[in-house]
């Protein structure tokens, strides 16, 4: 007696790869807000410690 088994619906190859790049929404994480934060913060102060003329 041979035991026959149906099949599976062959799986999108791309999903696993996507599992495994941990795929979510494509927002910055934490460290680079901070980081972009701090170079703001940066930017503000070298302006504000310019002198707003030239000689």
């Amino acid at each position: 007696m041979k035991i026959t088994l149906k099949s599976r619906k062959p799986r999108n190859p791309l999903v696993i790869a996507a599992h495994f790049r941990r795929a979510g929404s494509h927002r910055p994480g934490g460290s680079a807000l901070r980081q972009q934060a701090a170079r703001t913060l940066r930017r503000e102060l070298d302006q504000l410690s310019r002198p707003k003329y030239s000689p």
